[in-house]
């Protein structure tokens, strides 16, 4: 069994999911503190769902029950003058309690499922890596500088259910599926939805 850590957590209104990758503008202080000690000790953090309310000092939230934890891949100063970060989502973990700092930065305390693992990709899903190999031409997308391996499912997946413009209920209830196939086959429903077909 995994055991309980403790890490800092960063609730956002949109939902990171292993192999996704997402860009964030830092500009509170609890926030830069957080992201230079990461930086200093090659660590990460948890980023969480909000659910409901507002993520602010002394504001009250309510955090999904699980998440995803982060890294920093890349940083820049922006022409706003707020740092910009790239992060890449990791290992899903579920959240059995949470708090605040003094620094109002939140803490919670999780237990880390294993890193995300290549998984071969099958023929049945031929299509969604198509779709994702021509969403990588996409602007956004290529200022995200994603290492995309087509053979590998779980990243195949997790890279495009980041960008796929999926309600974050809906991302969040996919984040909490067992396996990459699980994944796949969600994907390849709500896209067929989408387009209409059956």
């Amino acid at each position: 069994m995994s055991e309980r850590t403790e890490i800092p957590l960063f609730p956002l209104s949109s939902v990171l999911v292993p192999y996704g990758r997402m860009a964030l503008q830092i500009f509170e202080q609890r926030y830069l503190d957080l992201v230079r000690s990461c930086m200093r000790e090659g660590t990460g953090f948890g980023v969480v769902w909000l659910r409901a309310g507002r993520e602010v000092a002394g504001g009250a939230a309510e955090l999904g029950a699980y998440g995803t934890y982060a890294r920093i891949v890349d940083w820049d100063q922006l022409p706003n003058g707020l740092l910009g970060l790239t992060i890449e989502g990791g290992e899903r973990f579920d959240l059995h309690r949470h708090w605040r700092l003094a620094n109002e930065l939140n803490m919670g305390e999780v237990t880390l499922g294993p890193p995300p693992q290549p998984v071969p990709m099958s023929g049945r899903w031929e299509g969604l890596a198509r779709l994702l190999a021509g969403l990588e031409a996409h602007p956004h997308v290529q200022r995200l500088a994603l290492p995309v391996d087509p053979g590998n499912a779980a990243q195949v997946a997790g890279t495009l259910l980041q960008l796929l413009p999926v309600e974050e209920r809906e991302k969040y209830r996919l984040l909490g599926l067992a396996s990459a196939e699980d994944l796949l086959a969600e994907l390849d429903r709500l896209l067929n939805e989408i387009s209409g077909e059956d």
